[in-house]
C-alpha cells in the first residue's frame, strides 16, 4: 500500500467514532467479551479488488489481537464468491469494524473497478484515462489510489499542483491570452497550465499563447478530431465533459492525449462485498 499510514488511520479513526461515538448498544449488550469468532470477506461480483490493507487495519485499530489472513491483494480480480480476507477474533471487535471496513473496500473497489473497465474501453488508442478532482471530502487519497489501482491515472491533485484555467477564471481575467500572459510571469518553471477550450477558436488560441494543456470541454467526437489536427502535437490535449462508457471509445479515436472522467470519483457505485462471521 502506498497509502499515507498516518492519513489512513486518522481517517478510520473518524469513521468509528462516527459509528460508535458511546458504544456499540447492541453488540456490547449481547455478545459476552469473552467470546471468539471467526469472519471472511467475500467478494460478491466481479472486478478489482482496492482497499484490503484499508480494511484490514480498521479491524487492527479495534482491537490489536485479531489475526488477520489477506488472501486477495489490491489490483487483483475478483469474482462472486471469492475469499478476499479471513479474520479471527473476539467477536464483539469483529461485528464493531464490519461496516466501517465494508463501507471503505466496497467504494474503493467500485472506483478500481470502474477506471479498469474504462481503461480497457480505449486500449489500442493513444488516450490515457484520469480522474479529476471531484472526490469526496477528506476522501481524496483513498479515491485517487484507487483510480490508479484499476490502472488509470490521476489528474492534478489539487489546486497547488498546476494552474487550471477555467472558464470563469478566463472570463474573470479578460480573456485566455490574458490570463496565460498573466500566469506565464508569475509560476515556477516546474509549473504547467492547463486551458479549458469550449470552441476551436479558443484553440486557437491557446495554442497561440503557448498553453502546455489543452482541455476540449464537451466537444463532440469529430469536433475533437479536427483539435486534433490543428494542434499537431504542439500542446497535451484533454477531453473532458459528459463522457460516458458509450462515448468513450469514439472520444479515444479522436486522438486526443487524455480523457479525464468525474464520474470515476463522485458517483461510482459500490462494489458487492459481504462479510460473513460465525
Amino acid at each position: 500500500m502506498i497509502l499515507n499510514k498516518i492519513y489512513v488511520d486518522n481517517l478510520i479513526k473518524t469513521a468509528l467514532l462516527e459509528d460508535i461515538n458511546y458504544c456499540d448498544v447492541t453488540t456490547d449488550y449481547l455478545i459476552p467479551a469473552e467470546q471468539m469468532g471467526k469472519g471472511k470477506l467475500v467478494a460478491k461480483a466481479e472486478g478489482i479488488l482496492c482497499g484490503v490493507e484499508v480494511a484490514a487495519r480498521v479491524f487492527e485499530l479495534i482491537d490489536s489481537d485479531i489475526k488477520i489472513e489477506i488472501l486477495i491483494k489490491d489490483g487483483e480480480s475478483v469474482k462472486y464468491g471469492d475469499e478476499i480476507m479471513r479474520l479471527e477474533g473476539r467477536t464483539a471487535s469483529l461485528l464493531k469494524g464490519e461496516r466501517t471496513a465494508l463501507n471503505l473496500i466496497q467504494h474503493m473497489s467500485g472506483i478500481a473497478t470502474a477506471a479498469n473497465q474504462a481503461t480497457k474501453l480505449v486500449e489500442g488508442t493513444n488516450a490515457s484515462i484520469a480522474d479529476t478532482r471531484k472526490t469526496l471530502p477528506g476522501m481524496r487519497p483513498l479515491q485517487k489510489y484507487a483510480v490508479m489501482t484499476g490502472g488509470a491515472k490521476n489528474h492534478r491533485y489539487n489546486l497547488s499542483d498546476a494552474a487550471m484555467l477555467k472558464d470563469n477564471h478566463i472570463d474573470a481575467a479578460g480573456g485566455i491570452t490574458a490570463a496565460v500572459t498573466a500566469l506565464r510571469k508569475k509560476i515556477g518553471h516546474m509549473t504547467k497550465i492547463e486551458v479549458e477550450t469550449r470552441n476551436l477558436d479558443e484553440l486557437k488560441e491557446a495554442l497561440a499563447v503557448g498553453a502546455d494543456i489543452i482541455m476540449l470541454d464537451n466537444m463532440s467526437p469529430e469536433l475533437m478530431k479536427e483539435a486534433v489536427a490543428i494542434t499537431d502535437g504542439r500542446a497535451v490535449l484533454e477531453a473532458s465533459g459528459g463522457i460516458t462508457n458509450e462515448t468513450l471509445r469514439a472520444v479515444a479515436e479522436s486522438g486526443v492525449d487524455i480523457i479525464s472522467i468525474g464520474a470515476l470519483t463522485h458517483s461510482v457505485k459500490a462494489f458487492d462485498i459481504s462479510m460473513y462471521i460465525k
